[in-house]
């Protein structure tokens, strides 16, 4: 993958930048600033970008701000948020365009090396990953969406790990069911969600992208 790491700590950057380079993926360009990272992710089109959303030079929200900017002129641009921040206006604003190829991690989630490559490989591949605790934010702050309200309590359950990015494989297992029963439920909460087989996303992410942008 070809990547660019938005991140005005030094440190931090330095560190992100040897790690994806150690699994065997390209940093084609790095940002300290918010400017500095729109004229990158405009120049590169990189398959994914990581992005902290408070940076110079004002240290509010330029970093997600030139994120948005950037997908506005590149539509459907991979974007991986790690902050220390949930941005909760710009974070929905990022998942409002329904096409997917959004993650959004705080830093302090990130607990090994696999986990964070893991994630921006989903999110280059137009998926979602997303940190729970993101997630419960987003959907504390609104009431949700009429057709999520036909959610039962278990497909409310599967469908926020599945905003995580885990497969059916994994929620069984967090939820100690088979992967059939999984399957069962993210069949049903298609179906109630509205999206059929004949959608032309992908299902997973319209799902995901409809239960975290709800208003």
């Amino acid at each position: 993958m070809r990547i660019v790491v938005a991140e005005d700590l030094y440190l931090l950057r330095d560190g992100m930048v040897r790690l994806i380079e150690a699994y065997g993926h390209q940093v084609v360009a790095t940002a300290a600033t918010g400017p500095e990272t729109l004229t990158a992710l405009l120049e590169w089109r990189p398959d994914v970008a990581v992005v902290d959303v408070r940076m110079p030079p004002t240290q509010k929200d330029e970093g997600l701000r030139a994120a948005l900017a950037a997908r506005r002129e590149v539509p459907g641009l991979p974007v991986f948020v790690l902050s220390q921040y949930v941005e909760q206006l710009y974070a929905r604003e990022l998942l409002a365009d329904g096409s997917g190829g959004v993650g959004y991690f705080l830093k302090d989630s990130v607990f090994d090396a696999d986990q964070f490559i893991d994630a921006l490989e989903r999110v280059a591949a137009g998926g979602t990953a997303m940190d729970p605790a993101v997630i419960a934010k987003l959907l504390s702050s609104g009431t949700s969406h009429r057709r999520l309200e036909a959610l039962t309590e278990r497909e409310h359950s599967v469908l926020g790990l599945m905003a995580e990015g885990l497969s059916n494989q994994a929620i069984g297992q967090r939820l100690f069911l088979s992967e059939s029963a999984i399957s069962k439920y993210t069949t049903s909460l298609f179906g109630k969600l509205g999206l059929t087989d004949d959608d032309s996303g992908n299902r997973r992410v319209l799902a995901v992208l409809a239960y975290l942008n709800s208003p």
